[in-house]
């Protein structure tokens, strides 16, 4: 497991000047990319002072999917606040549409282990909630080595992205092996990822 997830870190860190260079390149269209930088490394300005369920919505579709999930968390654990995370500018501006101020919202850092470490120590949410395909070895790691219960909701995979996890085999089993739950869209994702070690 610390082999796999090690290349795997190893190319992210490889990875990080065109991440960088995507991020301006995206800024030249939408000058938002270039907003709250900082969070998609671990550091926050935003603090929390009440525990916190947190909810990972990508972008724009996963945050108005998510809408349900956190009108009936809200309601289940009026005493948690709701931390709404993303990766996307228009995924954010959609939970600001949608939830206003009922909602706490962030960038999920990357991947990295130091960036979501200080995630988790900054928020400490009493557990953390994926929607649809969203694997992060060492988030999940992160999750995992903190004893926050880290859970795939609505989970699909696609024969061909089957296909492509597949390849990073052990990366991929030791990740899924990690989430404290997957509840898939449909049968047929289910076996996919049963399959892939989940």
């Amino acid at each position: 497991m610390i082999k796999s997830r090690l290349g795997y870190t190893l190319l992210l860190y490889a990875l990080l000047p065109q991440a960088l260079l995507h991020l301006l390149w995206r800024a030249l269209r939408q000058p938002a990319y270039l907003e709250h930088v900082a969070e998609r490394f671990g550091r926050y300005s935003v603090t929390a002072g009440q525990p916190l369920v947190w909810v990972h919505a990508v972008s724009v579709g996963e945050t108005r999917a998510a809408e349900p999930l956190i009108d009936a968390l809200q309601r289940k654990y009026p005493r948690h606040r709701i931390l709404l995370t993303h990766m996307t500018p228009t995924g954010r501006e959609t939970g600001v549409t949608l939830f206003g101020d009922r909602v706490q919202r962030c960038y999920l850092p990357y991947d990295f282990p130091f960036a979501v470490e200080r995630f988790l120590d900054h928020f400490r949410p009493a557990c953390g909630i994926l929607l649809e395909t969203e694997i992060w070895p060492n988030l999940i790691h992160a999750c995992r080595k903190s004893g926050t219960p880290l859970l795939l909701l609505n989970a699909r995979l696609s024969e061909k992205s089957a296909r492509g996890y597949a390849r990073f085999a052990r990366l991929t089993r030791d990740a899924l092996g990690g989430l404290a739950a997957i509840a898939a869209q449909t049968a047929a994702d289910a076996a996919r990822l049963t399959g892939l070690g989940a």
